[in-house]
């Protein structure tokens, strides 16, 4: 199902994108060739390298579509060009977690989220809960591990 809205990402997951594209569109070729050859076989009925063929097939078809929509409706955001005291989208903000421990984000796209590298969807539950808060804001937020509770003690723009 198509949707419109604009799919925000840093110039990085844009790149990533289009490189993935370029491999599927590039492994395009390769399929139909070993659909051909499969076919070559005879009964197509029991022929397993067919069907696996016609499968993978259709995972590059339906991945390839969804790239392009990512791609068509990319809204490509520069952190370094933000400025103000809210977070958004492509901030990074350090946060103090219920156990005074520091911990640091930066706001990304979906497909960029990297959880481990301190990279966060904008549409996590966590993401969700900094959009639009400030320095010293409290927040909690409902995890699949239970509630978690943060100060935001700095927001950048980098």
């Amino acid at each position: 199902m198509a949707s419109f809205e604009k799919y925000p990402m840093l110039a990085e997951g844009y790149e990533k994108l289009t490189t993935d594209l370029k491999r599927l569109r590039d492994e395009r070729p390769m399929i139909v060739e070993a659909i051909e050859e499969a076919r070559a076989h005879g009964d197509l009925s029991e022929n397993a390298e067919y069907h696996a063929a016609k499968e993978r097939q259709g995972q590059v078809e339906a991945s390839i579509s969804e790239i392009e929509d990512k791609i068509g409706r990319a809204q490509i955001i520069d952190p370094s060009t933000l400025s103000g005291d809210k977070i958004v989208f492509g901030a990074t903000v350090s946060l103090m977690d219920e156990n005074d421990k520091p911990v640091r984000y930066q706001l990304v796209g979906e497909t960029e989220a990297d959880a481990k590298a301190g990279r966060i969807s904008y549409n996590s539950p966590l993401g969700r809960a900094l959009i639009g808060r400030i320095v010293d804001d409290e927040i909690e937020v409902t995890v699949p591990s239970g509630d978690k509770y943060y100060l935001v003690s700095k927001i950048e723009f980098i």
